[in-house]
């Protein structure tokens, strides 16, 4: 008879142990999908991270890409303009004998002052205005009497630019050169005057085949020819 109250007593207590372990398994198991769960967020937030680097890193590299190619352009776009400038510069190695002036006298004109046709152009300027030299080339001839074509000239420059091509300027306050010195085109030569066979202050300007009087060419055609505007 105490057996089977024994036995009866013992069947429920086996049945909480049994319930207890399913709940503590369900309670593991919950627990293990939670941290399931949890690994999985931080495995995508770990990638969405690495996405979104890899996608920075692109954008910059693209946008230092974009500024080396601009830069690159900026730098041709500079050297081509200064290319350019260097062209036109050389294209205009032959200027203006004076910079500001009235032309007067021109060359082949008939008059009494000149014992033939006029053998240059006047440009009409006030006394002491810079004379440049045309083109560079080498002084060779400088001085009074024309620098040796004659009293009429008064204070005379000859500039020898080669390729049978010479410039004269007459009629000059002051010398500022001397025979054998190289001059660059535009340098400052003389100051302009009233010298010589002269009825006011100008400048006498000649373009030559030789170094003497009488192998004039028409200076105005001959500096058109070569870019100068008049």
């Amino acid at each position: 008879m105490s057996q089977r109250v024994t036995s009866r007593s013992f069947r429920p207590a086996r049945i909480r142990t049994r319930a207890a372990v399913l709940v503590a398994g369900f309670g593991a198991s919950v627990a293990l999908g939670a941290g399931v769960a949890t690994a999985a967020d931080t495995t995508t937030s770990g990638v969405a991270h690495a996405v979104q680097a890899q996608a920075a890193a692109q954008a910059k590299a693209a946008q230092a890409k974009q500024a080396a190619e601009a830069k690159k352009a900026a730098q041709a776009a500079k050297a081509a303009k200064a290319k350019k400038a260097a062209a036109k510069k050389k294209a205009a190695s032959w200027v203006d004998p004076v910079k500001k002036y009235k032309l007067s006298a021109s060359f082949a004109a008939n008059g009494g002052m000149w014992a033939s046709k006029h053998s240059g152009q006047d440009y009409a300027i006030p006394t002491g205005t810079p004379v440049l030299a045309t083109h560079g080339g080498t002084v060779v001839k400088a001085g009074p009497n024309g620098a040796g074509d004659g009293p009429a000239y008064g204070n005379a420059i000859v500039i020898k630019h080669g390729n049978k091509t010479y410039s004269q300027y007459a009629h000059l306050s002051k010398v500022n050169v001397k025979i054998g010195q190289v001059v660059k085109t535009g340098q400052k030569i003389a100051l302009s005057g009233n010298t010589g066979n002269s009825s006011g202050p100008h400048l006498h300007f000649e373009i030559r085949t030789t170094p003497n009087y009488g192998s004039a060419v028409d200076p105005v055609k001959f500096l058109r020819a070569k870019g100068v505007n008049f």
